[in-house]
This record gives structure tokens, sequence and C-alpha cells, in this order.
């Protein structure tokens, strides 16, 4: 055979075993940009896409009814519970990781798209905030704050939960002041200018507060701790009693400073209307059987009898709230899922479900204005 010949033969051998390297590499790129996209998707779009379809409640005003009123301002309120932040101890760091970056993913992406002027976390912040180190507790701090960041215009605030202090068995002052120097102890800010009220009421023209209570013109948030609301009269339970009953006192003084000015003195009143009652633990329920929605609990977990002091506040407590406080909506949390309760004479209570894939399928959280 000719030398040409035989060199000719090489080269088509060569260009024969290059092409299954070209479409090898194909496949491959194929490939990683298919399990790039999914991620992408995954990830990062999907919250987009789900959280896209929320929007704020509609509110009517006299403007909206052809009145001469100009457009109320509204305060744009997010409630999460149970985000359940793993700790040293019972968190495997590939369950922290997946579990972290889906609530903070969820978290930025609504804040991002709806816009909040204050979020609320009905406790059980942390998992493990009950046992947890001083150094373990400062990391999960640390972990709470990368999540949950958000611009300084927009206030976060939080109650207690069993997770966070510990049960009453657990709770003591150590917990509850390293608890309260995160989400500041003193419970109390302001939107000025926002206008809560119906049409025709009166507006206080300013904001004023005290310990554990948020109020805002024609509008109060009473913050409780309701672990110390076990009713045997312990230092801490005794102390959030007398707390709740000072608030009740300055409450009513609102509502009724016409009628008996000289109990009240002349000291700063409070909004005159009924407030938004937040916490961790329910009010005393028997189960979660009348609930219903998607975000309700699953019907093998619905007839589950719920246990005082436990699952849910003891009958005295929830009676006591009511009558102290007389609020005009219940929030909590604590049970993971979803629920509306009517209690007493006609006050609603909504149970937000939790914030964490580890805790249910579809977490979700509350908008209200």
């Amino acid at each position: 055979m000719a030398a040409g010949d035989m060199a000719s033969t090489r080269l088509g051998a060569g260009r024969q075993h290059l092409r299954p390297l070209k479409r090898r590499g194909l496949v491959l790129l194929r490939l990683t940009a298919i399990v790039f996209a999914v991620l992408l998707f995954c990830e990062f779009l999907i919250y987009y896409l789900v959280i896209f379809r929320c929007s704020w409640p509609a509110v009517k005003t006299p403007a909206d009814a052809g009145g001469l009123g100009t457009p109320e301002p509204v305060l744009r309120a997010m409630f999460l519970a149970d985000t359940h932040l793993l700790g040293a101890v019972r968190g495997h760091w590939l369950d922290k990781l997946r579990r972290e970056w889906q609530m903070e993913r969820a978290f930025q992406t609504a804040l991002w798209l709806l816009q909040p002027e204050v979020v609320f976390i009905l406790g059980d912040i942390f998992d493990e905030g009950k046992w947890s180190s001083s150094q373990a507790w400062a990391d999960d701090v640390g972990r709470f704050w990368k999540i949950f960041r958000h611009p300084p215009h927009v206030q976060l605030r939080a109650v207690a939960g069993n997770h966070d202090i510990g049960f009453h068995y657990q709770m003591n002052t150590y917990k509850i002041k390293r608890f309260e120097k995160v989400f500041s102890p003193e419970r109390l800010f302001s939107w000025k200018g926002i206008n809560f009220c119906v049409p025709g009421t009166q507006s206080p023209a300013d904001c004023t507060g005290g310990p554990w209570l948020i109020s805002c013109p024609c509008l109060s948030f009473v913050m409780v701790n309701s672990v110390a609301l076990e009713g045997d009269g312990c230092d801490i339970c005794s102390g959030a009693e007398a707390e709740l009953l000072e608030i009740s006192h300055r409450l009513n003084c609102s509502r009724e400073q016409e009628h008996r000015p000289q109990e009240c003195g002349d000291g700063q009143r409070l909004p005159a209307s009924a407030p938004i009652l937040l916490q961790h633990f329910p009010l005393y329920r028997r189960n979660d059987a009348n609930c219903s929605g998607e975000d309700a609990a699953p019907p093998d977990e619905k007839y589950t009898p719920f246990k005082e002091r436990y699952d849910a506040l003891s009958q005295e407590a929830s009676r006591k709230l009511l009558w102290w406080l007389r609020p005009r909506l219940v929030l909590s949390g604590h049970t993971h899922s979803a629920c509306e309760v009517l209690h007493g004479a006609g006050v609603l209570e909504v149970s937000v479900p939790s914030f964490s894939w580890r805790n249910r399928n579809n977490p979700s959280f509350i908008m209200k204005l």
C-alpha cells in the first residue's frame, strides 16, 4: 500500500474517533444545562411564581364608595409561626442547609414581592432554645438574622414559644431575658399616621404604649408570653399576669375614659378600640375538628384531643385573656396547622401554620391589613 493511502486511512480513522467524543461532549453540555435549569427553577424561580399569586386583602374606604375622603393609609402585616431553626443537638448539617435555604428564599421573595411593613413571628423561632448553650444560642441567632434579614423600614417582632424558652417546667428568667435581648423586651413600637378605625371614629393624635404592648392610632397589639400562663402562681407567671392586668386597666380606661375619668388619672390613653392579641399557644379548643382548608391539619390529626397547657392554653387562662383584653382578633401558632375558631362573643382566632418545610409540606404565612 502506498504511503499516501496509509496516511489518508489514519486521518479517516482519527475523524471517526473524534465524532463520538464530540457527541459525548454535547450530551454532557445538554445534561449540565438541564440540571442547572431545573435547580434554578426549583430552588429560586418557583418561589416567585408561587408568591406572586398572593395579594393583600382589598380595603374599602370612603373614597372607594364615591365619598370625598382621601384613601386611608393601611398597615401591611405578615404573620409567620413555628420556623423551628434547627440547633446543634438535633440539627443535621444537610437538613439545616436544605430547610433554611427554603425558608430564606420564601421569606426574601415575599419581602420583595409583597413589601410588608411589619413581620410578626408567633413563637418557636428556634428548635432548641429551651436547652441550647450560650454559644449554640448565639450561632442560632446569627443564622436567624441571615435568613430573616430585612430592610430598615420593615419591622420584625416576635413572641416566645415553648421551643424558645421551654415549657413551663423548663422556663426560667435567664431564657426569657435571652430571648428578649434579641427581640426587644419592651414590645413597643408605632406607626404614626396609620388609620385602622372604622370611618367616622376618633383617632388619637399619638401612639402610646407600655411593657408588652404595641399600639398605634386606633389599634393596639398585645404580645403575650403564653408559656407563662400556667396559672400555678410561679414568679414568672405572676409577673406575666400582673403585666396583662395593667394593660387591661389601660385599655379599659381608654374605652371608658368619659365615664370613669377619676379612676384612670390624667396619663396618656391607649387607642379606644379592641386590641389584637398575639401569642404562641392557641386559646383553648378541644381539637382541630372544625378546621378546614388546604392548610388545616390532616384528617388523621384533626380529632386528636388537645391537652391543656401543652397543645393549647387552659380554659381558665383563655377566659382570663378574653375577659381582660377583650380583643378583636387573636393570632397564634404552635399547632403547625391553620385554623379559624370563634370564641366567646364572636372573637375570631386564627392559628397560623408553620413556615418550615420540616413541619409540613406546604408551609405558608398569613397577610393582614
